[in-house]
């Protein structure tokens, strides 16, 4: 199997994040959000929407994984967004693959990227949200040293609403070194 390798996301990756993105959520969150707002997904309009965003002072930190030359994933680590969150809380807003390239380490070594990073942040903890139904999203958080904490939320779409839970990991005394299980 082919190294992957991390690296800072650039502005001309902004085409191929968009496409991990896009198929990541037509593929990993089928029949858990409603297939209208899946279908109305296009790689061309997250693009769009990315390329604006896209800023190099900015304190989210996108990177991708490259094999052989290929953007395969993409992560994306900040401050974290939650009310009552300290400057010392970092958060996990992004974490995705190709859906054929889950399960051959892309993930894993985003998540030792994102995990070195929120050291080198001095952050102590780092949260995120994830779709409560997505069990393989889940499953890897934990492997990955994350717990749930008890935080729910509901993301109204349409008249749809979709429950998402919040899980955590306590950085503190950890190398950020050490890679995610699984």
């Amino acid at each position: 199997m082919d190294e992957v390798s991390v690296r800072d996301m650039t502005v001309e990756d902004v085409p191929a994040v968009s496409a991990v993105r896009v198929t990541g959520w037509k593929t990993a969150y089928a029949g858990m959000i409603p297939r209208e707002f899946l279908d109305l997904m296009t790689v061309e309009a997250d693009s769009e929407y990315r390329r604006s965003a896209f800023r190099s002072d900015s304190p989210v930190q996108n990177l991708v994984a490259e094999r052989d030359g290929t953007v395969v994933g993409w992560a994306a680590l900040g401050p974290c967004r939650d009310e009552g969150c300290t400057a010392l809380d970092g958060e996990i807003y992004a974490l995705y693959a190709l859906p054929d390239a889950i399960g051959t380490g892309i993930g894993r070594a985003l998540m030792r990227e994102v995990l070195a990073r929120a050291h080198r942040a001095e952050f102590t903890t780092l949260r995120l949200w994830v779709l409560e139904a997505n069990r393989r999203a889940r499953r890897f958080y934990e492997r990955a040293g994350f717990h749930a904490d008890g935080g729910r939320s509901l993301w109204n779409i349409g008249l749809t609403s979709v429950p998402e839970v919040s899980y955590v990991r306590d950085l503190l005394g950890d190398s950020g070194a050490r890679p995610a299980a699984g």
